[in-house]
């Protein structure tokens, strides 16, 4: 009679019973597969209190919104504010003015921390630490490991494309310390050593995790300074510094996104 026998059915190859092991009881919405359901409220897992909660990601989290706000929509809102301002010759610039008065005082120092911000000193710094961070990527067998320094060296290139338009279009005259001249809103030394040294910052903290608050702070300083120096100096009025800090976290905020690295604080699978 072939192998009919007596005693409970016994599993086949291929075949699964909705009551096995793994199962939590009968009418389990368990899988024995040991999958969750194909089923929303299945899925939902339980927030400390043990009520049904959601599993992160969840869109419009507030993290998020505040990222994209202060990071993308803030500075994007007073960059044009501040160029609306240049352009019409508004109340912000006498303001803009006074205080360029006040702290313009050229020295040797200031000289100095302005260099910091040419073209022949930031951009060397980016492209060793872009060699590195290659490099580093490619030994470790990283997928797409060119495509980080790539995509910081493209954004280096595109400074000069946007603030170039810009000094073209705003066409403000210099202070009383430099040459009769036009164009100097925004900043294009600050740009590009926010740009420069932000990039490299943010590429290498992955690779140097001990040394993340010493490159962090470093760059903070080497922006900070080279602003400074171009105010005292008299290179440039303030808001020309200011428009280019408010671009140039837009332009890093974006190059964050592309990368794939999250909110800040996110830990990285």
């Amino acid at each position: 009679m072939g192998d009919i026998r007596p005693g409970p059915p016994q599993l086949r190859p291929g075949r699964a019973l909705a009551h096995t092991n793994g199962a939590s009881g009968s009418g389990s919405p368990h899988r024995s597969d040991g999958r969750p359901p194909q089923t929303p409220r299945g899925a939902r897992r339980s927030d400390p209190d043990g009520r049904p909660g959601t599993t992160p990601p969840v869109p419009g989290r507030p993290t998020s919104f505040f990222f994209l706000f202060f990071l993308l929509g803030l500075p994007a809102a007073l960059f044009a504010l501040i160029t609306w301002q240049v352009v019409a010759d508004g109340p912000l610039l006498r303001l803009d003015r006074r205080l360029s008065d006040a702290l313009v005082h050229p020295d040797r120092a200031s000289a100095f921390l302005a260099d910091l911000g040419n073209v022949q000193v930031a951009v060397p710094v980016l492209a060793v630490a872009l060699v590195y961070v290659a490099l580093r990527a490619r030994r470790a067998g990283t997928d797409r490991w060119w495509f980080p320094p790539l995509a910081a060296a493209g954004l280096m290139a595109l400074v000069p494309a946007l603030v170039i338009p810009l000094k073209e279009l705003t066409d403000r005259h210099g202070t009383s310390v430099v040459p009769p001249s036009t164009g100097f809103y925004p900043s294009g030394h600050t740009a590009t050593a926010a740009i420069a040294y932000g990039c490299a910052t943010m590429l290498l903290v992955p690779y140097l995790p001990r040394a993340r608050r010493a490159l962090i702070a470093l760059c903070g300083v080497l922006v900070l300074g080279v602003s400074f120096g171009l105010v005292r100096r008299g290179y440039h009025w303030p808001l020309d510094v200011v428009a280019s800090w408010c671009l140039s976290v837009v332009l890093l905020s974006s190059l964050w996104l592309l990368l794939g690295r999250g909110t800040p604080g996110t830990p990285k699978k």
